[in-house]
């Protein structure tokens, strides 16, 4: 039942090509109970090297496949049923079903017609597969040898094929993808779609996925995987290189092209992910820098080859994988320069104390218990920040680029030397304010009592550090934006700055463990020292945005020069790839004129002038499912092709070859 309306609809299992087929056939009347009817006696699975399955049945003792079927020929007992790819089955039929039930030769015109109808529903992103039939009156192989292979089998039973026609299907694309591909591709990541289908339909997906958008050149941007190997052979590392560091779509791939894909991107310095659920697609996975398995479709030996497992087959998943991915090292950086920044102020305070003569500001149990107890906890929590909006718009860093930048560095220095200059101002008050206006350990060393108005002194300084410290920690959830954007964001943050809180106050009032232990006297100090410890977090305040500005300003000239890098490297790539466009149209317009001269000469091609009548007619009738949920109730998913990730250098990019298989 659909949990939304309560209405029950069918829900095929299985694979997304068969799926739309079993609909198909629930349409035209067929039930699940011709499988009883019709004995399967062999299987051959899907290759996709060969890109056909083959089943036989058992059709003894009928005359006709169906009421108003095919008409089988006397002594019929087995039929063979060839599926696939519309120009691997063609190869193989030299007969057409006409609509009356009657045959025909299939001539090449009728081919070429076959193949035009083929663009024409590939075009509108429609998966067409061709189905072919042969009847036998016995198995064409021995079926008691042991030695004959199932490539042996299949040779055997696909020869001299007869046309049936073409059943066309969509792949509805999951939910949120064409999302999840134009923020991948904001974030400098190159998807790449890897697909067994027909080009044409490969492209119709790339464009409804916005794998391709309106500024790509097709031409260049989507190539059939036989350009990998023009001569059974592929290209030389060179061209090969050229090739795939520009296309977004390769079609027709088969499982050898994927893992030459992943080696022509890895010796261009890419760093590559590659997605895939098959057995064939294991060398691909492992020879990746990061594998990526189908939780739910994958075979365990794609999983066992890969080095992570998408639990939800969803691309979606990938990309905001990616994108907390950022968000934690985003955090790390941060922790980083915040608890870097305390601790360079720490040292500037007490240097500062030491070279001008005036009382250490602190005690080592102090110090002590600043950084484990109030320095901390902030710290973990901007580890835990949940990332700024614009994360995915930034441009990936490159492989070799440090945690902390130089203008990371400026930032924590400013930063550092703005808390210690704010926090050194509040102890001179403090210390003129308790030691009758004497600030040199020499001076107030003659007074009496000075034990106790030093501590007086320290404590303010040592509160008003703490505020700081916390002001600073929220100043520090973004390098180069306001703290008062989305200032409670962080859960996390608030917590921390709630238990610094708790323990500052139980250091400076609780009896014995402020005076005696830490040495720090909240209650003597009176309302006047409070209020002198309120400078500190204020002009940290003031002055730490005040810095930012700077430091935003760094960020946008970093920014700009990785864009500029991007974007001059994105230029010789196209540039690399019109060449090669370039010298393959001459290559081809050189070979045309030789062959008219009687030189080299191009394999012959179908001609274009098809005879349509002679043509079958349930061609233009492929069964299309206009409305899929008359018949069942299609679910978006990724299937059989797989993803794959690139990034290089400076330059992360992602590439995904799925086809995109919605069931």
């Amino acid at each position: 039942k659909d949990p939304e309306t309560g209405d029950e609809k069918w829900e095929p299992k299985g694979n997304s090509s068969e799926a739309p087929i079993v609909v198909a056939a629930t349409k035209v009347g067929l039930d699940q109970g011709v499988t009883k009817d019709y004995p399967r006696v062999l299987e051959i699975p899907f290759s996709s090297s060969r890109k056909m399955m083959l089943t036989v049945s058992d059709v003894s003792g009928r005359d006709w496949l169906c009421a108003g079927g095919m008409a089988l020929p006397p002594n019929t007992s087995l039929l063979s049923v060839c599926k696939g790819a519309p120009n691997f089955i063609l190869d193989y039929c030299t007969e057409q079903l006409l609509e009356d039930g009657s045959s025909a030769p299939l001539t090449e015109q009728d081919k070429q017609h076959v193949l035009e109808i083929v663009d024409k529903y590939s075009s509108r992103a429609l998966r067409v597969l061709a189905i072919a039939v042969r009847t036998f009156e016995e198995m064409p192989f021995d079926t008691t040898s042991e030695d004959i292979t199932t490539d042996q089998k299949f040779e055997a039973c696909r020869s001299n094929l007869r046309l049936m026609g073409l059943v066309a299907s969509i792949d509805p694309d999951r939910d949120g993808v064409p999302e999840s591909v134009l923020a991948a591709r904001g974030a400098g990541i190159r998807v790449v779609m890897i697909t067994g289908d027909y080009l044409k339909t490969a492209i119709a997906i790339a464009h409804n996925v916005n794998i391709l958008q309106a500024q790509d050149d097709e031409a260049i941007s989507a190539v059939d995987c036989a350009r990998l190997r023009p001569n059974g052979e592929y290209l030389a590392h060179s061209e090969m290189d050229v090739m795939t560091s520009s296309v977004r779509v390769f079609a027709r791939a088969k499982p050898e092209d994927k893992l030459e894909i992943v080696k022509s991107l890895q010796r261009q310095g890419f760093v590559t992910a590659m997605t895939g659920d098959g057995v064939n697609d294991a060398p691909a996975l492992n020879q990746a820098n990061i594998g990526v398995a189908m939780g739910i479709q994958g075979t365990e030996v794609a999983k066992g080859a890969s080095d992570m497992i998408l639990t939800d087959d969803n691309f979606c998943s990938i990309v905001r994988a990616v994108e907390k991915g950022r968000v934690i090292y985003s955090g790390i950086q941060k922790f980083v320069a915040f608890i870097m920044s305390v601790h360079i102020a720490e040292v500037m305070q007490i240097f500062f104390c030491i070279v001008t003569g005036i009382p250490v500001m602190r005690t080592p149990l102090q110090i002590l218990f600043l950084i484990l107890v109030t320095d901390l906890p902030p710290s973990i929590a901007l580890g835990m920040e949940p990332g700024e909006s614009t994360v995915l718009l930034e441009r990936p860093r490159p492989k070799d680029e440090p945690v902390v930048l130089n203008w990371m560095w400026m930032s924590m220095v400013m930063n550092g030397a703005v808390l210690s200059a704010v926090i050194i101002v509040v102890y001179m008050i403090s210390l003129a304010f308790y030691c009758e206006g004497r600030i040199l350990q020499s001076d107030i060393d003659r007074l009496d009592g000075f034990e106790s108005k030093l501590m007086d002194a320290r404590t303010v300084a040592f509160i008003s550090l703490v505020w700081a410290e916390n002001v600073r920690s929220y100043t520090s959830r973004s390098f180069d934006q306001p703290v008062w954007r989305n200032v409670l964001g962080n859960v996390h943050m608030q917590k921390a700055i709630v238990m610094a809180q708790i323990c500052l106050y139980v250091a400076v009032l609780v009896p014995f463990f402020s005076d005696q232990i830490l040495q720090l006297r909240g209650v003597a100090i009176g309302i006047t020292g409070w209020l002198l410890a309120l400078i500190g977090p204020v002009g940290t305040l003031v002055l730490c945005e005040a810095a930012k500005l700077i430091t935003a300003f760094q960020v946008q000239n970093y920014q700009a020069d990785l864009a500029r890098r991007h974007d001059a490297e994105d230029k010789r790539l196209a540039e690399a790839a019109r060449r090669h466009q370039e010298s393959s149209t001459s290559g081809g317009e050189a070979q045309k004129k030789a062959a008219s001269f009687g030189g080299p000469a191009k394999p012959p091609s179908f001609s274009k002038a098809a005879s349509a009548k002679s043509a079958p007619a349930n061609f233009d009738g492929a069964i299309v499912p206009d409305n899929v949920e008359e018949g069942a109730k299609v679910k978006g998913k990724f299937a059989t092709s797989s993803v794959s990730c690139f990034g290089r250098g400076p330059k992360l990019q992602f590439v995904c070859g799925v086809g995109i298989a919605q069931e």
